[in-house]
């Protein structure tokens, strides 16, 4: 039979192991946590990152911009995964795809388009934001200047300084025109600040501008019908709204065989007569690099410059020209697609 000393001893005992054992746990656990502290901060090349991608609405210029996107970072060597969303022009399902990418955590937002990149700044001040096909990123307040964002948000600039100046000035010159039409979402940022250079631009020069709004892309082709008559040309801006219709303004131009002059290259494939451009899927692709220097931790974001497009060309399309008896002339220098 076992004394009461005995059994304070095995008591003793068994604490001292009890103890021991927890000891030996939080050296453990300190172990993993630092192990997965320098996981984190020293293995970007082996973390899987996931990347938000919000875009407003689809047309060929957006879905080239985010192919772009999607080919720099694929080429980076990250393990990247892409959560795609397109807000079909609605602009509360915009805010709701932004507000999702930030409760989920996402380790960046690609916004493709300003209203795009307007709704994920919107929604957080943490998490680094990407843009493209945005025009006037100060004007948007996205971000404080081209140089120095200053913020968690960069990205690449949809419009080259001279592609209003060159466009006005074709369109006076070359074709002739006294009077441009302009259809567009006034309800867009970036529309509203082109159409303000654009009128700039035109004044210097002596031409009037028209102008109709359509809030939806269902009201492009009324909004097209309503000035057709008061203008010798047509002028698409790079509004999401209009070019996601553009064949209604198509329609409309050419069943009164009036000028189309489009704001980005893949209108003009589609039917526009010309446009001063640039490859969309560059501006991503370029986007898509400033992503990765941000993941990598080469740059940080707010001192990361937003960018222009870097080459800007004229393309011509040749059956749209045809169509109205337009020679296109040598001088123009222009890329003759069609």
């Amino acid at each position: 039979m076992k004394t009461k000393s005995t059994w304070l001893a095995l008591l003793m005992l068994a604490v001292l192991l009890l103890l021991a054992a927890c000891g030996s746990g939080d050296k453990a656990s300190d172990k993993t946590d630092e192990k997965k502290e320098e996981t984190t901060t020293t293995g970007d090349a082996d973390k899987a990152y996931v990347i938000g991608i919000s875009q407003i609405v689809e047309h060929p210029s957006l879905n080239a911009a985010t192919e772009g996107f999607k080919k720099a970072l694929e080429e980076s060597g990250l393990q990247v995964t892409f959560d795609e969303q397109v807000a079909q022009g609605d602009n509360s399902l915009n805010t709701t795809i932004a507000t999702n990418f930030v409760s989920s955590g996402v380790d960046l937002i690609f916004a493709n388009s300003t209203p795009s990149a307007q709704a994920a700044a919107g929604q957080t001040t943490d998490i680094p934001i990407i843009f493209t096909s945005v025009t006037d990123a100060v004007g948007a307040q996205l971000i404080d200047a081209m140089e120095a964002p200053g913020k968690n948000i960069t990205g690449t600039i949809d419009l080259h300084p001279d592609t209003i100046k060159n466009t006005v000035a074709f369109l006076k010159e070359e074709l002739g025109a006294e009077t441009i039409g302009m259809v567009y979402n006034a309800g867009e940022q970036n529309s509203v600040a082109q159409i303000d250079q654009v009128k700039e631009e035109a004044e210097k020069v002596g031409l009037k501008v028209e102008e109709a709004s359509a809030s939806n892309s269902s009201e492009v082709k009324q909004a097209s019908e309503s000035i057709v008559n008061k203008v010798d040309a047509f002028y698409i801006i790079t509004d999401n709204t209009v070019v996601s219709a553009l064949e209604s303004v198509i329609d409309v131009a050419d069943g009164a065989k009036k000028p189309l002059i489009v704001g980005e290259l893949d209108s003009v494939e589609r039917g526009g007569l010309a446009a001063y451009g640039f490859s969309y899927e560059d501006l991503g692709y370029e986007a898509g690099q400033m992503a990765v220097k941000v993941l990598k931790g080469e740059a940080k974001i707010e001192e990361l410059a937003a960018q222009h497009p870097q080459n800007l060309k004229l393309v011509v399309n040749k059956k749209a020209a045809d169509a109205l008896d337009l020679d296109i002339k040598e001088d123009w220098g222009a890329e003759v697609i069609n």
